[in-house]
């Protein structure tokens, strides 16, 4: 009976295996806003300030993070919860897939969210003029909770590899 529940959990992670393929759906979404936001720039470029294409420059850098981030989240969370993606031959395989365990996941998605959140504070600061004031000071407010629960994490990461590090160095 343990057996056949133990079998019958393990096997649950393939569960997870439609939410990454929903992920890769979004990544889709993603692509095609970001072509149309691409035609979108290109269609002002006769007319573009210097502030235009700078913030238009960062509405695609902020997309293309947002798509990075998502691939981040498919790749590291399928291989680290559903299955290993027998790809090791792939000439493309990017060279962090298969290594990045959960605690490096966590701490690429706060520093993707971190990214995000600091180039989506610059173009309101490219254009402040046409945000209120109490505004600005929250969202500046929550890209600090980024930043600063992105330290903790690193930090807390640092002193749990550490007391592991000096756990195996004290056992014989």
């Amino acid at each position: 009976m343990e057996r056949l529940i133990e079998r019958g959990l393990f096997a649950s992670r393939w569960m997870m295996a439609p939410m990454y393929l929903g992920l890769a759906l979004a990544l889709l979404v993603l692509v095609w806003i970001f072509i149309m936001e691409l035609v979108r720039f290109v269609m002002i470029v006769p007319v573009m300030t210097v502030n235009d294409a700078i913030l238009g420059i960062l509405a695609l850098i902020d997309l293309s993070l947002a798509a990075n981030l998502l691939l981040i989240v498919i790749f590291s969370g399928y291989e680290n919860f559903v299955s290993r993606m027998d790809l090791a031959d792939h000439k493309d395989r990017p060279d962090w897939q298969g290594e990045v365990d959960f605690s490096a996941l966590k701490l690429k998605l706060v520093a993707s969210i971190v990214a995000i959140s600091g180039i989506h504070l610059l173009k309101v600061f490219m254009d402040v003029g046409q945000y209120d004031p109490e505004q600005i000071r929250w969202m500046v407010v929550i890209h600090l909770v980024f930043v600063i629960s992105g330290v903790l994490l690193a930090a807390m990461d640092w002193i749990a590899n550490h007391a592991k590090s000096l756990k195996y160095r004290k056992t014989p």
